[in-house]
């Protein structure tokens, strides 16, 4: 009976962390459109820095950031680790996506 608790609490941990990957991923990228959208100049690296502020060290992740017109947007990709943070991570990747419209400094 004790392996098949213990493969379900590896289960429902895992579970977890796939779930709490996919909050990180949708924050970031949600941080990373906003510090792309009111950048004075050099939104680019604005959007990366502030995606990647707010995850943890232990997660790996991409993040992209483009405009399309008056659109800016970003994508947050996480690879999901393998029951502990840091160690290994398994082949999932989570994306978190976000778009918001720029703002215009050239209206009064």
């Amino acid at each position: 009976m004790v392996p098949i608790i213990l493969v379900t609490l590896a289960v429902l941990w895992q579970s977890a962390l796939v779930g709490y990957t996919l909050v990180l991923a949708g924050n970031a990228a949600d941080q990373a459109v906003r510090a792309g959208t009111v950048a004075e100049g050099g939104a680019h690296a604005a959007c990366e820095r502030a995606g990647g502020e707010h995850i943890p060290g232990a997660w790996s992740y991409d993040i992209d950031c483009g405009r399309q017109g008056d659109v800016f947007t970003a994508r947050a990709d996480l690879r999901v680790p393998l029951l502990f943070p840091g160690a290994f991570n398994l082949p999932v990747t989570v994306p978190g996506k976000a778009a918001a419209a720029t703002e215009r400094r050239d209206r009064p």
